[in-house]
């Protein structure tokens, strides 16, 4: 009987010795990595001034981005997002609206669609989204909606839409964002030559401040100032912020997910002493069962003997 348990125990010991280094190595890999299956809106708010409105008036702008599972893969994810920055009139606002809009709200609207490595966060290069999006390719570089998992106090490449470039993402230091801690970045450009409209050729200032977790990658909160020069003249001067419920909603999610990813650290942690002590104890019983069948055979040659 203690041999059969001995053998369950050994059994039972190098499933966890396994789970214990798949958790430690392959899963924690795997859940590192940018989901192929996502499917998010973000608001932001704020105030804008642009020819002919004159006085600065509240605006939303409007962010909606799908991936593409068909065309994402193991290493790779296919991503598409609307954006749409309209003026407010009414509460609550529409998501966009459309371009014949005879309140005239519609600022500019727009698709992109890019790939970026599943692990590291950064786009592809040219060739390799051609490769995977064909005609529908949009060539980015850097960071273009998270950062990468595990994010580092260090400058980034950031890609910005207007100047079709990167610019850095400067590490400004860690904060506290209703209970998790993140990490601020920034970026700036002044009066760069830009098409700030479509078919027009301008100068372009950005300003720029990102609040990221660390864990993910995820950014909980943005802010952003635009302004868009012609001939001297500004055309958009735009501030924008996430708004209380985007933001709530990303503390949530990044709560959620630091909760998992610990407990998948953690995990290996509780599975490898485990398995050792079953380890141990299933050699125990088998070398005592061993020794127990033994006893009576030994006892049987003695008495014949006497």
């Amino acid at each position: 009987m203690r041999r059969i348990v001995g053998l369950v125990c050994l059994v039972l010991a190098g499933l966890l010795l396994v789970s214990a280094v798949l958790s430690g190595t392959w899963l924690s890999s795997s859940a590192k990595r940018t989901p192929v299956v996502l499917d998010t809106k973000t608001y932001l708010t704020g105030e804008a001034a642009a020819v002919p409105v004159g006085d600065p008036g509240p605006v939303q702008y409007f962010s909606h981005t799908v991936t593409n599972p068909d065309k994402s893969d193991g290493d790779n994810v296919v991503f598409s997002t609307f954006t749409c920055l309209t003026k407010v009139t009414e509460e609550p606002a529409p998501d966009c609206v459309d371009a014949n809009d005879p309140d005239k709200r519609l600022v500019n609207a727009g698709t992109d669609n890019f790939v970026t490595d599943r692990r590291s966060a950064l786009a592809l290069n040219a060739d390799q989204t051609k490769k995977i999006l064909g005609d529908d390719a949009e060539p980015h570089e850097g960071l273009v909606n998270k950062f990468p998992f595990n994010t580092e106090k260090k400058t980034y490449p950031f890609w910005d839409g207007v100047l079709q470039r990167s610019i850095d993402a400067n590490f400004e230091g860690v904060e506290n964002l209703d209970g998790v801690e993140v990490y601020k970045f920034t970026t700036s450009a002044v009066d760069e030559p830009a098409e700030i409209s479509e078919g027009i050729q301008g100068l372009y200032t950005t300003e720029g401040e990102m609040w990221v977790d660390p864990v993910t990658g995820s950014m909980l909160k943005q802010a952003q100032h635009q302004v868009r020069k012609l001939d001297g003249q500004t055309m958009l001067d735009v501030n924008l912020v996430y708004t209380d419920d985007t933001i709530k909603a990303n503390v949530e999610d990044a709560k959620d997910n630091a909760s998992r990813l610990g407990m998948l650290s953690a995990l290996p942690w509780v599975l490898l002493p485990l398995g050792l002590i079953l380890l141990v104890l299933g050699f125990f019983l088998i070398r005592s069962g061993r020794s127990q069948a033994a006893a009576p055979a030994g006892e049987r040659t003695r008495t014949r003997r006497q």
